[in-house]
């Protein structure tokens, strides 16, 4: 598998990529919160981050996923959420948006190289995500990686209950 790093400044030239790939990851939601309009929304508020980063994995010229995200800043996504005064204070810390393999390269270990070639170079403390409660094998596969649950939190009315999830690259 190929792995290319993007930024912001090639957010638009990817924009449809991203979305596309959303789109055959949940083809089988039908609830609003999954709709691609609503993830556009998402893609082009993170993507216009300056620290936005983003990595997309290919075979043979053919996406296979992939994962962005930008440094953590409390707030959005963490309204409610009680984090740890370490985490919100700790400037190194990376807050994983996205990850996303499209079905037929699941379990293949595709996701993992995606998502560890995301903090290659970037000197990054810990890494934050929040992973929908409804998918415990996801939940679980992140737990194996390192991460661990600190919180849950709807931060949306239409959004699904998240495991907000840290895992610490560095000891701090």
């Amino acid at each position: 598998m190929d792995l290319k790093r993007y930024t912001r400044e090639d957010a638009r030239d990817i924009r449809t990529l991203l979305l596309d790939i959303h789109d055959e990851c949940y083809a089988d939601e039908e609830d609003e919160f999954h709709s691609r309009e609503r993830f556009s929304e998402f893609v082009d508020a993170w993507s216009a981050k300056d620290t936005w980063v983003c990595v997309i994995g290919y075979d043979g010229g053919e996406p296979v996923g992939y994962a962005y995200g930008a440094s953590f800043s409390p707030g959005g996504w963490w309204r409610g959420v009680d984090a740890p005064e370490w985490l919100t204070e700790d400037t190194r810390v990376f807050a994983l948006s996205e990850l996303m393999v499209v079905p037929r390269w699941r379990k293949t270990g595709a996701s993992e190289k995606i998502h560890d070639a995301l903090f290659v170079g970037r000197d990054t403390h810990a890494v934050t995500l929040f992973v929908d409660t409804a998918h415990p094998k996801v939940v679980a596969l992140y737990e194996r990686w390192g991460y661990y649950k600190i919180n849950e939190s709807r931060p949306f009315d239409d959004a699904p209950l998240y495991a907000v999830m840290v895992k610490e690259l560095r000891r701090l």
